[in-house]
């Protein structure tokens, strides 16, 4: 007969007090152990090459930014002790902090800041106007370093605090200085924890032990930002695809945190003694259309506006999370609710017209050629809108071939410029964190600086122009006016389709405390009672 995993670890408990051998001497207690059901498995290990969430919360987990951003999405130093601007603004001086020291024991000094910097400039958004501005990095010693600018930015810090899209996680030199355009597989960070790569099983579980060499600061936990206290000895994603699975894992006590329960199943859950639902992010979330702008039709603006024509949010956003209580419409890319939220320019098409989607894809000069929508139902929300995406775009004449893998597939053939023939893709489903997608400067979609966008790698030289003009408005009018004016370019071109606005809830156990607010799960300052 074979057990379930919930029934073995009954058989281990009432076995607490014989004798263990000594390999199992050595793992944790069960209230050290924090297991949790994560939202996707982890197939990309490096948080440089890939912006997808779960490959980003692996990140967090092992290694470290130089700022780092609190609840509030402002920046504050982690890996820096001290910082000093020139009185001309172009000249940044940052001090290390004492103790730092990847997993293999060596020290952290400014070579290895120096070369993740330069590697993450040629990869991310923020990173890549940030490169704009960048003159030069030069290091004064192994814990100080200069930042040289061509013109002032204020928004330095904000920038090598992200944590949105490819963030600035400092590696070491060696793994810094290889090739950006390939993702690196080593693990070595100086994070609050270690990856544990002989217990990693790829589609099964993912482990992570407590770094007992790593000194946290002295600040109190914020976000992203202040101490970073691990309070377990190891955490455990538990890869489990089938939500009714996770669901009574989670109520058995099989599993501590489901990152992100399907949202058809909280009524059963929240009706549990034993577990509380509740948000841990204080935006709401992006959902979008995402088109290849490299190959026919999505080459041509007509056919990625025929998209939004012919789309209605509601049909989305329903199939996706279920009650309105966790969705609202929006069109802002900026995030309605945020400090940008305007829908400047997106009135004509606030309600569907199929008609005008229809007359804008044949003057797009599209004759039916098959197009491939890419996506996974190992997400649910992003299978069920694809499904929705599929139907609706061949009601006006899109010939979508719906296509249909495992996560990480899904996401490696995103970064495949290629034709179909090629392993290409013409459109995907996907979902971006508020804090992402809430500024000009975080937008990983609304960047439109071709080559050096993200996948779908959209072009247009003045939607750039207004989005630098955003970065540098001296003021809070300025910054305005310049916003509505982006936005309004924005709406023309569609670099994506938004597909509006949702709360996306997380679920533990009552004894688990300590969850933090941030754009991604956080694991230290979490604790089993």
């Amino acid at each position: 007969m074979q057990l379930s995993r919930f029934t073995a670890a009954l058989l281990l408990s009432a076995a607490a007090f014989l004798p263990l051998p000594a390999s199992a001497q050595s793992q944790p207690a069960s209230n050290r152990i924090l297991r949790v059901a994560p939202h996707a498995d982890l197939k990309t290990l490096d948080p440089v090459a890939a912006s997808i969430v779960i490959t980003r919360m692996h990140g967090l987990m092992i290694y470290e930014t130089l700022f780092a951003w609190d609840s509030n999405l402002q920046p504050k130093p982690q890996m820096v002790e001290s910082f000093e601007t020139s009185p001309d603004k172009l000249t940044w001086t940052f001090k290390l902090r004492p103790g730092l020291k990847f997993h293999d024991g060596q020290p952290v000094t400014t070579k290895d800041v120096i070369a993740s910097l330069e590697r993450w400039m040629k990869r991310d958004t923020i990173g890549g106007k940030l490169a704009e501005y960048t003159d030069g990095m030069e290091a004064v010693d192994n814990a100080t370093f200069k930042l040289k600018l061509k013109r002032p930015l204020a928004l330095v810090p904000f920038a090598l605090g992200s944590a949105v899209g490819q963030i600035p996680v400092i590696m070491r030199e060696i793994d810094a200085k290889s090739d950006p355009m390939k993702p690196i597989t080593e693990t070595i960070g100086s994070g609050p924890f270690k990856f544990n790569r002989q217990e990693w099983r790829s589609g099964s579980k993912v482990v992570y032990d407590r770094n007992p060499d790593y000194v946290p600061r002295t600040e109190p936990a914020d976000g992203l930002a202040g101490g970073r206290v691990v309070k377990v000895d190891r955490v455990e994603w538990q890869i489990m695809p089938d939500a009714a699975t996770a669901a009574a894992a989670l109520q058995t006590g099989e599993i501590d945190i489901w990152e992100q329960p399907s949202q058809d199943l909280i009524p059963v859950i929240s009706a549990n003694s034993q577990v509380k639902v509740d948000r841990y992010a204080n935006l709401s979330n992006q959902a979008m259309l995402r088109p290849n702008h490299l190959h026919p039709p999505f080459d041509n603006p007509k056919a990625r506006l025929a998209l939004a024509y012919a789309t209605d949010q509601a049909d989305f956003l329903s199939a996706g999370f279920g009650d309105e209580e966790w969705w609202k419409r929006c069109a802002s890319y900026f995030i309605c609710g945020g400090p940008n939220g305007t829908e400047a320019g997106t009135e004509s098409y606030a309600k569907p017209d199929l008609d005008k989607a229809r007359a804008l894809l044949k003057e797009s000069g599209y004759k039916g050629e098959k197009l491939v929508l890419s996506t996974s139902n190992d997400i649910a929300p992003i299978g069920r809108m694809a499904e929705v995406a599929a139907a609706s775009l061949r009601k006006v004449g899109f010939n979508i071939d719906l296509q249909v893998a495992d996560w990480g597939t899904v996401t490696t053939r995103q970064q495949n410029k290629g034709t179909q023939e090629q392993g290409g893709w013409n459109l995907f489903v996907t979902t971006a964190s508020g804090a992402t997608m809430q500024s000009p400067l975080t937008n990983i979609g609304t960047n439109m600086a071709c080559e050096r966008a993200w996948s779908g790698w959209p072009c247009d030289a003045e939607a750039e122009k207004l989005r630098g003009a955003f970065i540098d408005a001296p003021d809070d009018a300025t910054r305005k006016l310049a916003l509505e004016a982006l936005h309004k370019r924005l709406a023309e071109m569609q670099p994506y389709r938004v597909l509006g606005q949702y709360d996306q809830p997380y679920a533990r156990r009552t004894n688990v405390a300590g969850v933090l607010s941030a754009p991604v799960m956080l694991f230290w300052n979490i604790e089993k009672k």
